[in-house]
C-alpha cells in the first residue's frame, strides 16, 4: 500500500493544496492573510497567492508524519533564522495564529481532530485523503519513469 512516505513531499503538498482550493469550502484564507508575515523571522509576506492552501496541506502532512502534535511544536517546525544585520542570526518560531487558524479550518472540514491534552491528529478521512493522493502520484511517477517499479 502506498503511503505519504513513498512520494516526494513537494509534489504531494502541491496536489493536496490544489484539492483544497477546488473542492473544500471550509478551507479559505482569512481576510488578513494577504498582509501578514508567517513569522517574526520573515522579512516579507508570502508572494504566492495560494500560500494558505499550501500551508494547510503541509500541516496535514506534518500531522500524518508526527501526530499527535500541538501548535507550539508546529511553530518550531515552521520557524527559521532571524537576520539581525551585523549581529549573529538567531532562531525564531513561526507565528502561531496562522497555524492555529489553519488547523481550525482543517478541523471544520473533518480532516483533523483534537486529542485530549496531546495536540491534534488526523481523522480517518484525512489519512485516506493523503494515502489516495500518494497512490495517484506514485502511479503517475511510475508511468513517467518505468525504472521506479523495480523498488
Amino acid at each position: 500500500m502506498t503511503t505519504v512516505y513513498d512520494v516526494p513531499a513537494d509534489v504531494l503538498i502541491e496536489r493536496v493544496a490544489t484539492y483544497f482550493k477546488v473542492n473544500v469550502e471550509e478551507i479559505r484564507p482569512p481576510e488578513w492573510a494577504a498582509y501578514v508575515k508567517t513569522g517574526s523571522h520573515v522579512e516579507r509576506p508570502p508572494q504566492n497567492p495560494d500560500w494558505w492552501y499550501i500551508r494547510c496541506a503541509s500541516l496535514l502532512r506534518k500531522l500524518y508524519l508526527n501526530g499527535p502534535i500541538g501548535v507550539s511544536r508546529l511553530r518550531k517546525m515552521y520557524g527559521g533564522r532571524k537576520r539581525r544585520g551585523t549581529r549573529p542570526e538567531h532562531f525564531r518560531k513561526a507565528g502561531g495564529s496562522i497555524i492555529r487558524h489553519a488547523l481550525q479550518q482543517l478541523e471544520k472540514a473533518g480532516f483533523v481532530t483534537k486529542k485530549d491534552r496531546e495536540g491534534r491528529v488526523l481523522t480517518p478521512r484525512g489519512r485516506s485523503l493523503l494515502d489516495a493522493m500518494a497512490a495517484r502520484i506514485k502511479k503517475e511517477l511510475e508511468r513517467e519513469n518505468p525504472e521506479l517499479r523495480k523498488y
